[in-house]
């Protein structure tokens, strides 16, 4: 369900954390379901079990997850959940103008971009 890629420039708990984020915005995860074992998620994405755990310990700060000790780590809300509509639209719209402007650096047009995601939305 989680993906990384080595030998991406970005740092692996950066991708692990926007997988996992993905993961849940897009209905994969749900509110009270459990994530792997640290030991268990490290093992299959063949990364350090310290850059899962530091990835769980980030999200369950953010108040994403929530690790019931000798349970398991499980999904409590969805990120920004608590976050003001002010703050969601100015964090959205931010998002949405680096996407846009690293679409084009790469050659793709807005509307490129717009049918892109109707497409995946469809899925």
């Amino acid at each position: 369900m989680f993906q990384v890629d080595a030998k991406h420039p970005t740092p692996l708990y950066h991708q692990l954390d926007r997988s996992i984020r993905f993961a849940i915005a897009t209905g994969k995860l749900g509110i009270g379901d459990q994530l792997p074992t640290v030991r268990q998620l490290a093992v299959d994405l063949r990364i350090n079990a310290n850059t899962v755990a530091k990835v769980y310990a980030e999200l369950e700060r953010s108040g994403v997850v929530e690790t019931r000790r000798g349970v398991g780590t499980f999904v409590t809300a969805r990120p920004n959940e608590a976050t003001s509509r002010r703050d969601r639209d100015r964090d959205l719209r931010e998002l949405a103008d680096h996407f846009i402007a690293q679409s084009h650096e790469r050659g793709f047009s807005i509307d490129d971009v717009i049918e892109h995601l109707e497409r995946r939305r469809r899925k």
